[in-house]
This record gives C-alpha cells, structure tokens and sequence, in this order.
C-alpha cells in the first residue's frame, strides 16, 4: 500500500476512476435532472446556472446525461474485460504450458482473429447480433480474448521454465495443479495490469460503436451517442461535445495511469532494472 501512496501516477489514475465510478454509480442522486425529459423551449441553451453545461437539440439536461452516460460506458467496459480476461487466461495458460499441437490448435485462431481490425470485427459482430448492452459487452469481450491469450501465453513460457515449476513437475503434480498453484498466481501481476490498460480500450471501442450508431441506442445516453448528437453542429453548439468528449477523455487518461503504475509496482523486473 505504502508503494502505490508513493506512485504520483496511482493516485491520480485511482482519483479520477473512484470519481467517475462514484458519480455513475450515484446517478440517480448525482443527476440535477431526469436525462430523458425534452423540453423543447430550452433546446441548444448554453451553459449557465440552470443548466451548468447546457442542453441539447431536444431540451435534455447535457449534464444529467453526461452522468447517467457512465453508465453503460463503465458496465459494458468492466463486462466486456472480465470475460476477455477468464476466456484469454485460460486459453493462454493452457497453450503456453502444453506447448506443440495443443497450442497450435489454441493459438492458429487467435492469431487469425488478431488479423482482422478492431473496428470492423466489431461492426460486423454488432450488426449480426444487433444493438443491446449485452451483445456489446460480448462483442467486445470477443475483441479482447486473443489479446489476452497472447499476453498470458508469453507470460507463461517464461514461467515454466523457472526452477520451482520444474521442482513441482518433477514432485509429480498434474498440470493442473502445477497451472492452478504456480502459474496462474505468478502471472496475475501481468494479467492485472492488462486488465487495467484493456479497461481503457474497451471503453472507447464502446464509445466509438455508439458514435457510430451500432452501441447504446438512443435516447438511452452514453458518452458515444452524446459525441455523435453534437457533431451536426459542433461550431454552434460545442458543448455538446466538448464535455462528453472531456469526460471520456479523462476516464481513458485515469486508467491508462493506473495502468503504468500498476505495472511499475507489480513487475519486479522493471524494478530490478531500475536499481
């Protein structure tokens, strides 16, 4: 604990995700107006005292849908990264510790899943099992299970050749003893802080589906279709997208902080290579 008080960077990556999660988590409270109320004789007000970042084309509260739109933003996110994160760990583990055809058979899908863009896998995957929270967090889980099948697979052949695997292998331990008992837990540092910077990932790639149209559906709010509302008339009504788009920005710059230190208090081998 004393390591992380002492890291600049995990302190303000932990503020700014404990805010944002704290503010989406008390919506309902937090929230000055209902996000979904129109009220056409406020249409396009710009910031002020009633509206402290304004309203919309339809007289909504920007602020009120702002908050509410963490919501899904962080849902889909943490969803989508816990899935990827189980499915990729094992697949990873099992390719990495059993080597030749096993991980031929594991790791040829994953490298051809790898291959394609990001954007378009997920467009097509969106488009074929339709718009609903719940297909998104699983389209993106999707998007993630080869990247963390790769990064624990690595991780796992540098493992099983340390001398204390062996040791276990030699005592006669099965090998899923030896992965549940020995791998698993000395490669969670890496899958931690994967975990940390992927969360930053999955929540733009749910960002950007929204904007496109194929996330959060609207009138539901998320910080995606706010950006995609606002772009018809940026110059005339900026703030439309300057406060979501800040919002965003600041939640991906939170964990992306979090992640680097993570990473620097978790592997000792950057520590060693700092002494």
């Amino acid at each position: 604990m004393s390591t992380v008080t002492k890291n600049p960077k995990a302190l303000v990556g932990g503020a700014v995700i404990v805010a944002i999660l704290l503010v989406a988590l008390l919506a309902p409270w937090a929230a000055p107006f209902d996000p979904l109320a129109i009220d056409p004789a406020i249409s396009m007000r710009p910031p002020g005292a009633d509206h402290l970042l304004g309203t919309d084309f339809f007289g909504r509260d920007v602020l009120s849908r702002m908050i509410w739109g963490a919501r899904p933003s962080l849902a889909i996110g943490f969803a989508s990264v816990a899935i990827g994160c189980v499915v990729g760990t094992l697949l990873g583990m099992v390719a990495g510790y059993f080597r030749g055809w096993v991980e031929a058979m594991i790791m040829r899908p994953i490298d051809m899943l790898l291959s394609f863009p990001i954007i378009i896998l997920a467009l097509a995957m969106v488009a074929a099992l339709g718009p609903s929270m719940m297909n998104l967090a699983l389209t993106i889980s999707l998007l993630f299970v080869p990247r963390f099948t790769r990064v624990v697979r690595a991780e796992t052949l540098a493992l099983r050749e340390l001398d204390y695997v062996e040791a276990a292998r030699a005592s006669g331990q099965t090998a899923s003893a030896i992965i549940r008992r020995h791998l698993l837990p000395n490669a969670m540092p890496q899958v931690i802080v994967t975990c940390t910077v992927f969360l930053a990932d999955a929540i733009l790639i749910e960002a950007g589906l929204s904007f496109l149209g194929v996330g959060v559906t609207p009138p539901d709010p998320s910080w995606g279709n706010m950006l995609a509302e606002g772009r018809t008339n940026i110059l005339g009504v900026p703030w439309l997208m300057v406060f979501p788009g800040l919002m965003l920005t600041t939640t991906l710059v939170g964990f992306n902080l979090l992640g680097d230190a993570l990473r620097d208090i978790l592997d000792p081998r950057l520590q060693r290579e700092r002494r």
